[in-house]
């Protein structure tokens, strides 16, 4: 048997022993590059970890910044939660890249490895966080970064986001919604850690590619910009995106608007009944039943907020 394959050798002992001349050394040699690679790489991920600290940034001039490269990509708006001005956005990708100065190593010593995958939590990783989070989100957990020859770091990050935002509902259901999500770090001051858009202003703001068009809300354009906050506690970068998004009004127009232009057509039409007839005055009153039932049926519709309500709501409150 070779290689876990079962061979006769047709009664030949020389065809046996050739057999297995030209059969064996093939198999050796084959395992030999496979283990030779995988040497290489466990090799070169240990020489990488063994005195490496995660707990340290990863510089070697400490007064050095590092700057981390943010892109954001948003597939679709889940929800907006009403009355409490919570927008859910479903699955961004979240994409960060620095620079790791002690996970930088010459490829050509290890058998041409340019890039290998490592734990994420063997690693430093900066402490960047979106400022309108309000709850955490269903997002998977990728436990790997790519890392490579030169020390730069790639993670990538889907996440669905849960997050605070100023509704403006007046114009419902013809509203556009300007979203902010605001990445910045926690502890470290822009002296230490910089931020910095990976992609340029304009293709971020144009990019739709792989967002979903059919839901609710259609996606305008993501502008983005950078900025330091200034507090008393250092100065911090942040980048801010903002998610500009129009509501599909189709649903609300079948369904609301037009329920409403047509009662307002009934009403007026019972002026023009004699205004001391019995007619009338049931007439009035079925109308007045169908926009009680309609106003209750439609309560649930309208995002109503404390500061502002939409226009339709005036006009269909009791």
């Amino acid at each position: 048997m070779a290689g876990g394959r079962f061979f006769t050798c047709g009664g030949s002992p020389v065809l046996c022993l050739i057999r297995t001349i030209i059969i064996f050394p093939a198999a050796a040699l084959q395992t030999f590059a496979v283990d030779g690679k995988n040497s290489s790489l466990l090799h070169l991920t240990k020489n990488l970890l063994i005195n490496y600290s995660k707990g340290v940034r990863p510089v070697r001039n400490w007064s050095q910044a590092i700057t981390v490269f943010i892109d954001l990509f948003v597939h679709a708006v889940l929800d907006v939660v009403r009355q409490i001005y919570i927008l859910s956005f479903g699955f961004c990708n979240f994409y960060n890249m620095w620079t790791d100065e002690f996970l930088a190593w010459n490829s050509s010593q290890f058998d041409g490895i340019g890039e290998i995958s490592l734990p994420l939590s063997a690693v430093w990783v900066p402490d960047i966080v979106i400022n309108e989070f309000v709850e955490d989100g269903k997002s998977p957990d990728l436990p790997y970064v790519y890392v490579s020859s030169s020390g730069t770091i790639r993670n990538y990050k889907p996440m669905q986001v849960v997050s605070a935002c100023n509704l403006e509902t007046y114009a419902f259901p013809f509203d556009i919604q300007n979203c902010s999500l605001t990445f910045s770090s926690c502890l470290h001051t822009v002296n230490d850690l910089n931020l910095s858009i990976w992609r340029s202003y304009e293709e971020i703001s144009n990019d739709k590619s792989i967002f979903l068009n059919d839901g609710e809300w259609e996606l305008l354009s993501v502008p983005s910009n950078y900025e330091i906050l200034h507090t008393h506690g250092g100065s911090f970068a942040q980048v801010q995106f903002n998610l500009v998004i129009r509501r599909r009004p189709l649903l609300y127009i079948v369904g609301i608007l037009l329920p409403s232009i047509l009662l307002m057509i009934v009403d007026l039409m019972s002026f023009y009944l004699p205004p001391d007839s019995g007619t009338r005055i049931m007439f009035k009153t079925s109308i007045l039943v169908g926009y009680t039932v309609f106003r209750v049926n439609m309560a649930d519709e309208l995002p109503a907020t404390a500061l502002s309500v939409p226009l339709i709501g005036e006009y269909i409150k009791p």
